[in-house]
């Protein structure tokens, strides 16, 4: 029975839809591990170097000082104006990622003030304290909105999160009464962490686990070159998350191990709680995590739409007639859900 088929009571109490999406892939990128790839292959394809701002819209850094000492860093565009959107990173992402530039620039072509926001640990220096980001961070996240909202143009209105940042944002929504946001967007989002954990090491999946995983130890050993690591591991011996995450996200980050870590950073038990308008954007072929990962439509807030495409990979969504003539169907979607007033709470 697929997620939007399983019967409800007639009693029961209103929750969200799942809708079917219209996504129609190009049809010489129907596998999903093409449509993974090939954003990222035509993004080197292009000449786009890595910078800390590959795109067209001029940006400048923002440090927020956070209450625990630490430090988040935001890249904000240079004389915008408009409905403010904050845009939540993946896995080891950044401005260059294939989806951050060109949106922050579509963004503000279309009016919006785009912010993008750097997990912590994640803006090209190591933070100052020995935690680092993760899925369930959400602590991070609300005071960044919280001091967003002390700015004389008001708080933001729209955040859109991908992959890890979706998780992070569905779950800020979920778990808080008063959130700082009036429309959310999240797209591929891991639900259930220790599902992610499982997909990633069958298959051609593999290839993903081994690059994240290489990119984490990376980052791990840089953090941690001038000042002693807190903890005793052996990165060489680390190839799966299982233990990566057992090992080091884990102890970095105050949980109990592994699986308290994936049972309490997954949004998926957060999603019932969500009222704020939301857009989910999924793909029921992502490589990234099982089809049965994909919550059914009772657990879903009622402010929650979960469009669910059969195909599309992991962030990809790409249409059109040739390689020649490719383009992200995503980022049309994004804008397009942004359109309209936005309803701050309270």
């Amino acid at each position: 029975m697929s997620p939007a088929s399983r019967p409800t009571s007639p009693t029961s109490p209103p929750h969200g839809r799942i809708v079917e999406s219209d996504f129609r892939p190009a049809w010489w990128l129907r596998n999903p591990h093409l449509q993974t790839l090939w954003p990222k292959i035509r993004m080197h394809l292009g000449g786009r170097r890595q910078s800390s701002n590959p795109g067209r819209t001029e940006l400048e850094r923002r440090r927020f000082e956070l209450s625990d000492g630490d430090f988040i860093d935001l890249s904000i565009p240079v004389g915008i104006e408009g409905l403010r959107v904050l845009i939540v990173h993946g896995l080891e992402g950044g401005l260059d990622s294939h989806y951050a530039a060109s949106l922050v620039d579509s963004l503000a072509d279309a009016g919006l003030q785009p912010l993008f926001m750097h997990l912590r640990g994640a803006s090209g220096e190591p933070n100052r304290l020995a935690r680092s980001y993760h899925s369930g961070a959400t602590d991070d996240l609300a005071e960044v909105l919280a001091k967003l909202a002390e700015d004389p143009e008001g708080p933001v209105q729209a955040a859109i999160g991908f992959s890890l940042g979706g998780n992070l944002l569905l779950k800020y929504l979920g778990e808080r009464t008063d959130p700082l946001l009036g429309r959310a967007i999240a797209v591929s989002v891991p639900f259930v962490l220790r599902d992610a954990m499982l997909r990633l090491d069958i298959g051609l999946s593999r290839l993903y686990r081994g690059y994240l995983v290489s990119r984490l130890k990376a980052s791990y050993r840089d953090k941690f070159k001038h000042r002693p690591a807190p903890l005793q591991v052996d990165l060489d011996r680390i190839r799966d998350f299982n233990t990566f995450d057992d090992q080091i996200t884990a102890p970095l980050n105050g949980f109990a191990g592994v699986f308290d870590y994936y049972e309490q950073a997954s949004c998926r038990r957060y999603l019932r709680a969500i009222q704020t308008p939301t857009l989910i954007i999924h793909a029921a072929d992502d490589p990234f995590m099982f089809p049965t990962t994909v919550p059914f439509a009772h657990e879903l807030g009622s402010g929650v739409t979960l469009e669910l495409a059969r195909r599309g990979g992991h962030v990809g969504f790409i249409a059109g007639p040739w390689p020649w003539r490719s383009g992200s169907w995503l980022e049309t979607r994004i804008l397009e859900a942004l359109r309209g007033p936005i309803k701050m709470p309270g």
